[in-house]
């Protein structure tokens, strides 16, 4: 192949003196050109980056004030209308380290979704794994493979890929959600699929029934129906309430007072939510918990290999992330990177701090590579 025919490449290299690396020659220089134009690199000059000694995550530790999002979410719901093309009125996060892409973390997509009063979200399936979670508001159901699900403040709703799924409010008010997927990883390792639905659903779908078909047959603590004991990998639970969710955090902490051990450390409450036919993540790619900081208490801090997104569902506190320190309320949503220590204190004159959060801890430890470090300071 002639100069005039070489294929334009992007690989770029330079000698440098630096230690680790060769010494700056003529040869070595003539050497990374001929690398340059096989569109090869060596590995010696990328080692810092490719192998550093522990996690440099590209994204970035990041707020997100919720009366913000509310604000901008309902503009948006008077001047965007919902429908095909469209799809949804979902407004992603967007770290600010990564690029102006709508991701929260590399792995992860975070979202507040705005529903007005009457409107229909319409009937698409993807591969992407995803749930809802909600702050504050009534009168939504999701519908999922027919089956219609109430959405209420505190309210976890998961729904694993390639399910059919839209949205209804059937109420006389807005209401917004936060909506968690897997988008990025998909993105990244090139997996994804979507396809649209019906335009309408059928009568019998937008109904407002108090619990979903999945609910009145898998949501009984320590019961498995036994026509349908078969572990799958993703939750056929479509609702997790937040009564049950209160109920469990209240006790473990009742029980730490009375002695027993049943918190993370003191004052630290927290549980995950679960599939109830093999007692893993409710997603495969995503792992969804919800954390209860008593007054005045405060976590140990935690570093760990993986991203995740918190929201604060109620209460007031301080929240560190590596060097970053930041006093937040309700609906307010932030951002851990890739082994950034995490800490949480609640304000003393509050009764509890409590956090939902989710990650992609399953991705990891799906490929051994989890590691965690606990510390009692940030």
């Amino acid at each position: 192949m002639t100069i005039s025919e070489a294929i334009p490449t992007p690989v770029r290299l330079s000698a440098v003196a630096a230690p680790g690396q060769p010494e700056p020659t003529p040869a070595l220089e003539h050497l990374y050109r001929g690398f340059e134009q096989e569109m090869l690199v060596p590995l010696w000059t990328q080692i810092g980056d490719l192998m550093p000694a522990q996690p440099n995550s590209k994204a970035a530790a990041h707020l997100w004030r919720w009366e913000n999002l509310v604000k901008l979410a309902a503009e948006a719901g008077r001047i965007v209308p919902v429908g095909r093309g469209g799809e949804r009125r979902a407004i992603a996060l967007a770290n600010p380290a990564l690029g102006g892409r709508p991701f929260a973390t590399p792995t992860l997509w975070a979202a507040i979704q705005y529903l007005m009063p009457g409107e229909d979200a319409p009937e698409h399936r993807h591969t992407q794994h995803a749930f809802r979670f909600v702050v504050e508001g009534e009168g939504v159901w999701t519908i999922v493979n027919g089956d219609s699900v109430r959405m209420s403040r505190g309210d976890f709703l998961p729904q694993g890929g390639w399910n059919w799924h839209a949205h209804r409010n059937a109420a006389s008010e807005p209401m917004a959600w936060i909506d968690g997927l897997d988008i990025p990883f998909s993105y990244y390792t090139e997996s994804q699929f979507f396809e649209h639905g019906r335009d309408r659903l059928d009568a019998q779908e937008t109904g407002t029934p108090e619990y979903s078909r999945s609910e009145r047959l898998w949501a009984h603590p320590g019961l498995l129906p036994l026509a349908q004991t078969q572990a799958q990998h993703t939750t056929p639970l479509l609702a997790y309430r937040w009564v049950d969710t209160d109920r469990a955090l209240n006790e473990q902490l009742a029980l730490e007072r009375e002695g027993y051990p049943a918190t993370l450390s003191p004052g630290h409450a927290a549980v995950r939510y679960a599939n109830p036919t093999n007692g893993r993540d409710v997603l495969s790619t995503i792992r969804c918990e919800m954390h209860r900081v008593g007054s005045g208490a405060r976590t140990l801090a935690k570093k760990e290999v993986g991203s995740s997104v918190f929201q604060v569902f109620d209460g007031q506190g301080t929240v560190t992330v590596g060097d970053k320190q930041w006093a937040v309320r309700r609906g307010d949503m932030f951002v851990v990177p890739s082994w950034q220590a995490f800490s949480a204190q609640c304000d003393a004159g509050q009764a509890s701090l409590d956090l939902f959060r989710f990650s992609d801890t399953p991705i990891y430890e799906a490929v051994h590579t989890y590691r965690s470090q606990v510390d009692a300071q940030a």
